[in-house]
């Protein structure tokens, strides 16, 4: 099992059974300032016990603990020492694996509640008689294992919260980590810092300056390659690898005609003008464009798109080494390392429950693709952040906010905002829209409060009016 953070953090381990709020979860314990990171559900109770983390959460799932094929744990877990939080579906198996009684009941309770608290409760602890709680669960606990007692209870379930305190195990059978449990932050607050003894010692300042040891470790006095984008991602990687190693970094900005409006201008500025990074602008807008013409399947378009930019990339690269070499670099001086801004969903997202690979709803454009075609070693600095975290990140790298709080925009570009042929028309009615869009989100104040807002280019016409005529 790869890990991702040093050992000298407090570590918090979420086993994933496939609930939504699994990723919910891990940045609600990271907003703690104390470090968490997804596994398998299935991993072992001794490379749990190697990680030595200070507690364990077992999230909620769909399934029921007595389906055929429903996710199980080593209960070998229970038997380590470390503090357990299990969460709906995680209180299911810890009560079914340790001797209590857990019964399907049929039918889904789903949405708001009231837990009304007991006395004497850890994880409750300063909560008072009753809280708001949110319910997602089809499985109930009927009968508490030895050692249990219940903390707080519902109108449906005499057991939605119980604990062994000898044994430093929890349950709950609600929520805690979604909005709808408006007190949620405490509870985990008391089970992180109270229960697991956690410190405070994950923030974007260790993390940089971690990164950069990691970075400097992995790299050497190698040369490393980036394709920037413009990006969140492409960009904080680029200002950390550049804060580590410096003009050992050299990246590639590829105009394929697709990108927003002052895309190649900001991107230049910044990391050209202002972060003195070496640079390579290669404008291939033609190449793009010829190759989407008459193309309409948006997966088709993503193809295309990214197999011609390993193609422009390489071909980028190769021209980077012979202006090495004509500078009087060493013959086999090359690009030995690929970096690329892969962030922790990326991962977490190409595995599905059983393991398998996910169902493709859209390729991804960073996990898998390039590395194995042009022969890099990877690097990937951000893969252990959340988005949220890499944009703290670059504000302390000293990035601008015009970079650092833009909206996420796709690999492919504008090609898969345009519905149908890609024009090099269709793409200037759509930049100049976007604009306007933008423009007027950033006026009102929303640009910086909404997750994405952008234009899409129909394949319809409408009806206009200007000076009392259709226009």
């Amino acid at each position: 099992m790869k890990t991702a953070a040093p050992s000298t953090h407090s570590r918090i381990l979420i086993l994933d059974f496939g609930s939504q709020y699994t990723q919910v979860i891990a940045r609600r314990i990271r907003e703690l300032q104390v470090y968490s990171e997804i596994v398998r559900f299935d991993t072992p109770a001794a490379e749990i016990a190697k990680l030595k983390p200070s507690g364990l959460i077992l999230s909620g799932g769909p399934a029921s603990v007595y389906d055929k094929g429903a996710p199980h744990l080593d209960p070998e877990i229970f038997s380590l020492g470390i503090p357990v939080l299990g969460i709906c579906y995680g209180l299911m198996l810890m009560a079914h694996h340790l001797g209590g009684q857990v019964v399907f009941t049929g039918r889904r309770e789903y949405g708001a509640g009231t837990l009304y608290i007991g006395n004497g409760s850890n994880l409750l602890d300063g909560l008072g008689p009753q809280i708001d709680v949110w319910n997602s669960h089809g499985d109930e606990v009927t009968a508490l294992p030895k050692g249990f007692r219940a903390t707080g209870r519902t109108e449906s379930s005499d057991f939605a919260a119980v604990e062994d305190p000898q044994r430093k195990l929890y349950g709950l059978q609600f929520h805690p980590e979604v909005a709808h449990t408006p007190r949620g932050k405490e509870i985990l607050q008391n089970f992180v810092y109270h229960i697991c003894r956690c410190t405070m010692d994950w923030t974007m300042g260790s993390f940089i300056e971690e990164a950069c040891a990691r970075i400097r470790k992995q790299v050497g006095d190698q040369k490393v390659v980036l394709g920037l984008s413009g990006g969140v991602d492409s960009s904080v990687t680029a200002a950390l690898l550049h804060e580590a190693i410096g003009d050992q970094l050299t990246c590639i900005f590829v105009n394929n005609g697709l990108l927003r409006s002052r895309e190649e201008e900001i991107v230049q500025r910044v990391f050209g003008e202002n972060f003195h990074v070496r640079l390579k602008y290669v404008d291939a807008s033609e190449r793009f464009l010829a190759l989407l013409k008459g193309v309409t399947d948006p997966e088709t378009k993503r193809k295309i798109i990214g197999n011609e930019f390993i193609k422009v990339f390489q071909h980028a690269t190769e021209e980077l080494l012979d202006e090495d070499r004509k500078n009087g670099a060493r013959k086999h001086s090359g690009y030995r390392f690929l970096a690329q801004g892969t962030l922790y969903p990326d991962v977490i997202e190409s595995v599905s429950i059983e393991g398998n690979p996910a169902q493709v709803i859209k390729s991804h454009h960073n996990v898998g693709g390039l590395p194995e075609k042009m022969h890099f070693e990877l690097v990937e600095p951000v893969r252990q952040l959340f988005k949220d975290e890499v944009r703290q990140a670059g504000l302390q790298l000293g990035l601008p906010k015009e970079i650092v709080y833009r909206q996420p925009f796709p690999g492919p570009g504008l090609a898969v905002r345009i519905l149908g042929d890609v024009t090099p028309e269709r793409l200037s009615i759509l930049r100049e829209a976007d604009t306007i869009v933008v423009s007027e989100m950033e006026s009102s104040d929303w640009y910086y409060r909404v997750w994405q807002s952008f234009a899409v280019l129909l394949p319809v016409r409408s009806v206009g009016v200007m000076g009392d005529q259709r226009t």
